[in-house]
């Protein structure tokens, strides 16, 4: 975005704001600018523009009010959030805002005061998110939730009411008491064994009902229930357990069906109850899933901007500092070259963080490209050695470097290869204390060229251990043990080592006993072949084993799937354990990787169908679950799985899961 005239106002803070500006003027995801302490606006950056729709000519010098609604100003509400900023030294809020054409747009705003050293108010920092969609997304969810309650309650010819976690009735709908004969104020509260024949109380399988239920998901069953007058009638139940984002059981819903004059139409009312059933399923896991999904969204938001701001201001302060000492020191030669040097090296922090993010964002997009050649794996080592040495040596650890004696072929992009062990490095530095030690490592195993980088640093507790890839991760957060970073480091990493099909893994005995990252990367003649595997399909890269991957989860299920057929195998997907089921009798696969808590029907009952037909005898299950426990593993082989494996599951694992299913 073209730099554009500051309006007049403090004078240290429109030095700030042109530092500001540049650092910030290009981003479009988020309108993010400077107030001066009256709220008039002081810079504006791309994302500004993009949102609120004025151009910086048009705004610079305006005061914020004029991207707030006609009631909002007045009752006085920008004011108040300025006088909140200033007194808390934060605010933040989300609401109606105004753009230029007059549209309405909901909005996440963060409003940051800006104080000099003796707590004076000289301006605000304001980032504005624009959340309209997920604000419509939210009212659409609302609406449908109220159309459903409202066609549950008018619904006659099912009962279906909810029950609290100890069995009580807790709603209850027309069909209900049409049914059963209850009426709301006679029912609500009361047990639901009353409507269970005597002999069925007496052997508690009503409460026998819910344990099911609870441990299972759900219960069906058909037997005599008990009507109000005393009559009996044979019933279709469904029980479903409801639980919270954090698993824990929130009651149940019921779903009872009377069947007793409906012989000849059972067909029809089964599948009707079915499918209705997987409504109302559907519905409550569609509201959990949206409800676990934004908490987490928002908090890795709040997580991220708070990172961004911290390492924002981090090389801010210094620089800041440089100015003033320049300005003060002109005639000290030695004083000017001094601060020059350090505002150099801070300057350089700010644009490796900012080239982190425009990384790791065209890798999250698919818009990374490599370059590959044959290359010298040592070669690449060498120059990775090279530009993080300075680091070391300033932080006063040794650096021993073991490459072998003969070249290390790949087939692969060197200047990516470099910046993967440079990361690497890094990394280890950063997280070693003065006087560490830091050994980085090449060899050759079979087919795979290694490249090891071990520290004797801080180390990594086992729970962090499976997320440690991930964006936006870090050992430690804690403020007494931050080390910098955004976080995206080990992120591009197992990025760029991705692309080049091979894989990169975490070891620590935990705190305080070091670490070690270990990259495997396919040597030159391997890379080779998979390349052009994957790009031509001739018949040298047929399929070695047909394998049908089934998972809720599609993003995961896509990436396997991806890996698989560049390791030459036959893959085919499912989304649920219905769609699995049918794909399994129709392709017949050697293997089978089934998650378990999947929609429609479960990992344990597909596998149960799977085992019951002739065809599914021999087949190699696997169950891939977040569940690890001795249960779900007990549960897995009873279900008839053959293996049971925790995610996330390694390529090293699937290669042996292939691997034994094909000499099964």
């Amino acid at each position: 975005m073209p730099s554009q005239p500051i309006p007049a106002s403090d004078p240290a803070l429109l030095q700030d704001a042109e530092q500001f500006q540049r650092i910030v003027g290009d981003i479009k995801d988020y309108a993010i600018f400077l107030l001066d302490a009256g709220g008039h606006v002081v810079t504006w950056n791309a994302g500004a523009q993009e949102i609120k729709g004025y151009r910086p000519d048009e705004i610079l010098g305006q005061r914020f009010t004029k991207f707030y609604p006609e009631e909002a100003i007045a009752r006085g509400w920008p004011d108040h959030e300025l006088e909140v900023a200033s007194r808390e030294g934060r605010f933040e809020d989300e609401g109606w805002r105004v753009r230029k054409d007059g549209t309405l747009l909901w909005a996440n705003v963060v409003i940051t005061a800006l104080k000099d050293a003796t707590g004076h108010v000289r301006g605000f920092s304001k980032i504005t998110r624009d959340l309209t969609e997920r604000k419509r997304h939210e009212e659409d969810l609302r609406e449908s939730e109220e159309r459903f309650r409202l066609m549950v309650e008018s619904v006659r010819d099912y009962a279906i009411f909810m029950l609290d976690p100890d069995g009580r009735v807790a709603t209850w709908n027309a069909g209900a008491q049409h049914i059963k004969g209850y009426s709301a104020d006679e029912i609500i509260g009361q047990h639901f064994s009353r409507f269970y024949p005597a002999d069925a109380v007496a052997r508690k399988w009503p409460d026998q009902e819910l344990v099911i239920a609870r441990n299972e998901g759900r219960f069906e069953e058909e037997g005599w229930r008990v009507r109000k007058d005393g009559t009996f009638f044979w019933a279709n139940v469904v029980i479903t357990a409801l639980r919270d984002s954090k698993g824990n059981i929130r009651g149940f819903s019921k779903v009872t069906r009377d069947l007793t004059e409906r012989k000849q139409s059972e067909e029809r009312l089964r599948e009707s109850n079915v499918e209705l059933e997987r409504r109302v399923d559907s519905r409550t896991a569609e509201l959990n899933e949206s409800n676990a999904a934004l908490r987490e969204a928002n908090r890795r938001k709040d997580e991220f901007l708070a990172i961004l701001a911290h390492e924002l201001r981090n090389p801010l302060a210094p620089l800041r500092t440089g100015l003033d000492l320049l300005k003060y020191a002109a005639d000290d030669a030695q004083m000017v070259a001094e601060t020059r040097l350090v505002m150099e090296q801070q300057l350089g922090q700010m644009i490796r963080l900012i080239d982190d993010l425009l990384e790791i964002s065209r890798l999250n997009q698919g818009k990374m490209r490599l370059r590959k050649e044959r290359m010298d794996l040592s070669a690449a080592v060498k120059l990775a050695v090279q530009s993080v040495q300075p680091m070391i040596d300033e932080a006063g650890q040794r650096l021993t470097v073991e490459l072998p004696g003969e070249p290390v072929p790949l087939f692969a992009d060197p200047v990516r290869i470099s910046q993967v062990v440079a990361n690497l490095l890094s990394n280890a530095s950063k997280y070693s204390e003065r006087g560490d030690r830091i050994e980085v490592k090449v060899s050759r195993q079979g087919e795979e060229a290694i490249v090891s980088v071990r520290d004797e640093g801080v180390g990594i507790a086992p729970v962090h251990l499976p997320r440690l890839f991930e964006m936006f991760s870090q050992v430690d957060s804690s403020l007494e043990r931050s080390k910098g970073g955004l976080g995206i480091g080990l992120a591009l990493v197992k990025g760029l080592v991705d692309m080049h099909q091979g894989s990169v893994t975490a070891f620590s005995d935990g705190p305080g006993t070091g670490s070690e990252f270990v990259v495997a990367l396919p040597l030159a003649r391997l890379a080779e072949r998979r390349d052009e595997a994957a790009e031509s399909g001739d018949e040298a890269s047929a399929p070695r084993c047909r394998i049908l991957i089934a998972d809720d989860n599609k993003v995961a299920v896509n990436i396997l799937s991806k890996m698989l057929t560049l390791m030459g195998h036959e893959v085919y997907t499912a989304y649920d354990g219905v769609e699995a089921l049918e794909k399994a009798a129709a392709y017949q696969p050697r293997l089978v990787l089934l998650d378990i808590g999947m929609p429609r029907m479960n990992g344990y009952e597909t596998a149960r169908k799977i085992r019951a037909e002739v065809w599914g005898q021999e087949m190699s299950l696997v169950a891939v679950t977040g569940w690890g426990q001795d249960e779900d593993k007990r549960r897995a082989a009873e279900a008839g799985f053959d293996r049971h494996v925790t995610k996330p599951i390694e390529t090293e694992a699937v290669r042996n899961l292939v691997n034994e299913a094909m000499r099964r």
